[in-house]
């Protein structure tokens, strides 16, 4: 499939090759995210060995290792023999990026970690005797983010003080789903973003032609299918208690999303369950949602705890609740619930893809700020709230992803709540833009003109006064 959407952490990469000297780079992302993809990509033309770590012993490793390092520079003894140990490995680099710039990507190092766990301090002694005066570009992946944070990026970890920088590969944004799918409308990319996010290893399974509702069947309700249990992988993959951890996510995605109320669900005491909750947002398995207005959002008592992973979001709603039923090859049933409910959960969504494109309304001028996120007080929420303390300015904005044209009652009522957002100066400007799944009526479209109300129909900015 084509390289997509990865211009900002390609530019990184080679800003920083073009640097003179050593260059070490942690780079990690979540599985399946794209990072060796992205790396691939990145040395393409460049005198560059890529070694890809496996679950083998330590000597193993370094047999591998020389094997691919050997064939580089056509060096059949080495080749055949592998090095004999890491020393051997660091002298060897040096020696071959004295001069010429070479770039060494080692992908999956947590599982040098796993062969001996040693291996970050080995690697901090091969960097400072060896590597620092060469032109060696050393990348290490890792998809187990814990793992690379103890090992690499924690200030503690060995390795932390020799990175000249690090990069985090994230999942990609919901507009990067128009380059994958060129032909697809919002309602479509919508729901693919629904159930698969934006993960490149997903959706490069999905067949553009094919519905949204035969692709969760064979993608992921079918018992031999890539994501059936994806979810479980995951978390066994970065977590040493994943028991513990499924039953928070759990009841996050059935709506416990105070602490509070997870607390009741789960039978844990606070302070564990802040322990695990930190891990999971350091994993980006969860977020913890605060009022944009909040001053003090570290000491504010209204934070609520959501999915952040789309696919696990899907998964618990829709699957979790009924493997029994899929074990026995029983879809039918759960087809018939996703079909029912299905446009409820892209309400959902859409929130979120609205808050993206103000990002790029802000690109355009269309719109500025310096904080974005939701808003709520009791009983009260606004979809969108988006605050520019340079000029006083504070944005609100609803989400509708609705089957009818969006009219002055919505606005009115959106009116209504800006009354109960504290924030800015009493001079403060206050304005409003709207968006909607099926466009607005005559009449909030010439109220919007009066009222410089900004329109948003699908992903287009529709009118502004």
């Amino acid at each position: 499939m084509k390289f997509i959407n990865r211009t900002e952490e390609l530019a990184f990469l080679h800003k920083h090759h073009e640097k003179p000297g050593f260059q070490f780079i942690p780079l990690y992302g979540r599985r399946r995210v794209g990072k060796t993809r992205l790396v691939r990509e990145f040395i393409r033309d460049k005198r560059a060995i890529y070694f890809l770590a496996d679950s083998v012993t330590e000597g193993e490793q370094l047999r591998n290792l020389g094997r691919e390092v050997g064939e580089f520079f056509s060096d059949t003894i080495l080749a055949d023999s592998g090095f004999r140990d890491w020393q051997q490995f660091f002298c060897y680099l040096k020696e071959k990026g004295e001069q010429e710039r070479l770039v060494v990507v080692i992908d999956e190092f947590p599982y040098l970690v796993n062969s001996n766990k040693g291996i970050s301090s080995i690697f901090q002694k091969g960097i400072d005797t060896h590597l620092k005066e060469s032109n060696v570009f050393l990348v290490l992946l890792g998809s187990s983010i814990g793992m690379m944070e103890e090992e690499v990026l924690y200030y503690k970890a060995p390795l932390y003080g020799r990175r000249t920088a690090s990069l985090e590969v994230r999942e990609m944004s919901f507009v990067a789903l128009a380059e994958f799918f060129p032909d697809a409308g919002l309602q479509q990319r919508l729901a693919i973003y629904g159930v698969f996010g934006a993960i490149p290893a997903y959706i490069e399974r999905l067949d553009a032609q094919s519905d949204i509702i035969s692709a969760i069947t064979d993608l992921i309700l079918d018992r031999g299918s890539f994501l059936y249990n994806e979810v479980e992988f995951l978390l066994r993959e970065e977590l040493r208690e994943p028991r513990n951890y499924f039953v928070i996510l759990r009841a996050i995605a059935q709506g416990k999303r105070k602490m509070s109320e997870i607390i009741n669900d789960t039978g844990f005491e606070k302070s564990h369950l802040a322990r695990y909750l930190d891990i999971l947002r350091s994993l980006r398995f969860v977020d913890k949602e605060i009022p944009v207005t909040e001053k003090y959002p570290d000491k504010s008592r209204l934070g609520l705890y959501r999915l952040h992973d789309r696919y696990f979001t899907f998964w618990f709603r829709y699957v979790f609740p009924h493997r029994s039923r899929l074990e026995i090859g029983n879809t039918d049933y759960l087809l018939g619930k996703i079909r029912d409910t299905f446009d409820q959960h892209l309400s959902f969504v859409y929130e979120d893809v609205c808050r993206e494109l103000c990002l790029d309304l802000m690109k355009t001028g269309a719109i500025s700020f310096s904080a974005l996120g939701r808003w709520w007080q009791k009983n009260e929420e606004i979809d969108l709230v988006a605050l520019d303390e340079e000029s006083d300015t504070i944005w609100f904005g609803e989400c509708k992803w609705s089957v009818n044209p969006v009219g002055e009652d919505i606005y009115r009522a959106l009116q209504r709540k800006t009354s109960l957002v504290t924030w800015g100066s009493e001079q403060r400007r206050e304005r409003f833009i709207l968006f909607s799944r099926s466009g607005f009526t005559d009449g909030m479209r010439a109220l919007a003109a009066k009222d410089e109300v900004l329109l948003v129909e699908g992903e287009t900015l529709f009118t502004s006064g």
